[in-house]
């Protein structure tokens, strides 16, 4: 992933960097002249600040501190100062730096002594002189707003609360408005404008679906609202003055607004990525005074055709203790209900996240060669609220690894699957799921496919990164004191119930789950001459950046499914419109 240019009006892109690393968190100098930007080394996610002119010449690293992660990049008004999130190689704590742009000097901000927590900036305010910022803990139950003085570093709590999260958004240039997500007494995500001067919220139009603030306007007349209805997510536009939502007009699917600058500085337009089952991410405009849309980028492969891209649908059924849970399913087309098509369950990486109705290669890949695909939303997913989501605290890969049995079940039920000819794939975490599914539930599918997924929480908890390690212990406990929680949760327990075919795709310089785990996992099949197949992939991390092994894992993942599920059969052969 490198970093190109293209003109608003419509342009031929035009590149900006050539590199093999990976390239992400693109920033704009106020004056338009620089683009700052983070890169790793080979996918290890210890980043540096990188520079590049916006109109051309070479790049730059302006931190170049190899034991200390970089990101998260805030520019002052004036241009002079930028705000970074910083990590050493060693702690789990994340804190804030100042980087004076004219010298590149750096000095602390904030520092945090509790390795359970991290800070975050959000918005410069009172030109440049206060930084509103945000404290959150490793589980994601608790964030508190902060307003830290440049000069000084001192914090004072705006919103804070035990176990509650206040999260923002956004704030006018003045001060006086943030933009704010807070779960506070309703145990779901509810967005507001807070005031700081008179302490009232004043709140968006309630839905039973979770909304998250955005961006405030600067003009400070206008904030950004995101609302995901299961699966599908909508931007809006609020008059902060009438509280007045005004939806922009874009297609349902994933769409986000840009992370930084998503207002035109005249606060008239918007910058949206959308993406689609049967369309990969671009780039839109809306103009805000007459709700117009307008894509700016193609960046799709040409030969992508949406009208021959399998489509998607909401579903919802329920698991094994009544539970409702959400999926995703992409449906090849012109399928005969006759219960003999093959089928694949994807689970989503995290948990706390949620598979969205968005462009997905796989599904896409797969739903075009005859496979039913479903991507649930099991219990510990985002978007259904706190307590949905905190289900699966100290019991992981049980109520989540049922809901994906569940999603099996529903999907023979509906008379189009083969309930023989079944698979499990996914990624970090749901590649983890997809281990526990062969190992607890050894005939449920017939043949799976994970990414960088854990085998054995006991290791990783000695030998990941330490900010993981944090986030591990606010699901499974202590491991001195829940050592057979831990035990009962890991996959390596149960490694002698697995007998399906296991294609394993790993990253060699994975920080997350590092790749012992894979070749762990490598080695306890082996030697029980399971049909066990291991790629590592050079210089990736966490999920792999590179276009040739991205198509790699891909074609691997098709050839996996196909040899052991089997193609579709003769009287499944009229695909396509």
């Amino acid at each position: 992933m490198n970093i190109w240019r293209t003109e608003l009006a419509g342009s031929w892109p035009r590149q900006l960097t050539q590199s093999d690393e990976a390239q992400r968190g693109l920033v704009v100098s106020p004056d338009g002249r620089t683009l700052y930007y983070l890169q790793d080394h080979g996918g290890d996610e210890m980043y540096d600040i990188w520079a590049v002119p916006t109109a051309g010449g070479p790049a730059k690293n302006i931190t170049t501190t190899a034991d200390v992660r970089e990101f998260d990049m805030l520019i002052s008004p004036g241009g002079q100062i930028a705000v970074v999130t910083t990590k050493g190689r060693a702690q789990a704590q994340v804190e804030l730096a100042l980087i004076d742009l004219r010298t590149l000097a750096t000095r602390p901000l904030v520092s945090e002594p509790d390795p359970t927590f991290r800070w975050s900036p959000v918005a410069w305010v009172s030109n440049g002189k206060t930084l509103i910022a945000e404290r959150a803990n490793a589980a994601g139950t608790e964030t508190g707003v902060f307003a830290v003085d440049r000069d000084t570093g001192r914090q004072t709590p705006i919103l804070a609360k035990p176990d509650t999260i206040f999260e923002a958004g956004g704030a006018s240039r003045d001060g006086r408005y943030i933009a704010i997500t807070t779960n506070d007494g309703t145990g779901r995500n509810r967005a507001a404008v807070y005031d700081i001067a008179t302490r009232e919220f004043r709140w968006a139009q309630p839905t039973p679906w979770e909304q998250k603030a955005g961006e405030i306007s600067p003009d400070g007349r206008k904030m950004l609202l995101r609302t995901v209805v299961d699966g599908r997510s909508f931007l809006s536009v609020i008059d902060i003055a009438a509280m007045k939502e005004t939806p922009l007009p874009i297609p349902p699917g994933q769409s986000r607004a840009a992370p930084q600058n998503a207002f035109s500085s005249d606060s008239g337009q918007v910058l949206v990525a959308r993406s689609g089952a049967d369309e990969p991410t671009e780039l839109y405009a809306v103009d805000i005074r007459k709700m117009q849309l307008r894509k700016i980028t193609n960046l799709a492969m040409g030969s992508l055709n949406r009208s021959v891209l399998p489509k998607s649908t909401i579903v919802t059924y329920r698991s094994f203790d009544g539970t409702l849970v959400s999926a995703i399913v992409t449906m090849p087309f012109n399928l005969e209900r006759r219960g003999r098509a093959p089928a694949v369950v994807i689970a989503h990486g995290g948990p706390t996240s949620q598979a969205q109705d968005g462009f997905s290669a796989e599904a896409t890949v797969l739903a075009s060669r005859g496979y039913v695909v479903i991507q649930p939303n099991y219990r510990g997913s985002t978007g259904y609220g706190t307590a949905f989501q905190r289900a699966n605290v100290h019991d992981i890969g049980n109520g989540d690894l049922k809901d994906l049995l569940a999603a099996k079940d529903f999907l023979v039920a509906s008379g189009y699957v083969d309930p023989n000819r079944v698979g499990i794939s996914g990624g970090s975490y749901g590649g983890y799921l997809a281990l526990m599914a062969l190992g607890k539930a050894p005939h449920a599918f017939a043949a799976a496919v994970e990414t960088c997924g854990v085998i054995d929480w006991r290791t990783m908890a000695t030998a990941s990164d330490p900010s993981l390690k944090a986030f591990i212990t606010s699901l499974l406990g202590e491991l001195e004191q829940n050592g057979k929680l831990y035990a009962d949760a890991s996959p390596i327990s149960y490694v002698d119930n697995i007998h399906v075919p296991l294609l394993i795709l790993q990253g060699e310089r994975d920080t997350r789950v590092p790749v012992a785990q894979a070749k762990q996992l490598q080695a306890a099949l082996g030697a029980k001459n399971a049909i066990v197949e291991t790629v590592i992939y050079a210089d990736e991390g966490h999920g792999l950046t590179k276009r040739e092994d991205q198509l790699d894992s891909l074609h691997r993942t098709v050839a996996w499914f196909e040899k052991h599920l089997g193609q579709r059969s003769e009287d499944h052969d009229r695909f396509g419109p």
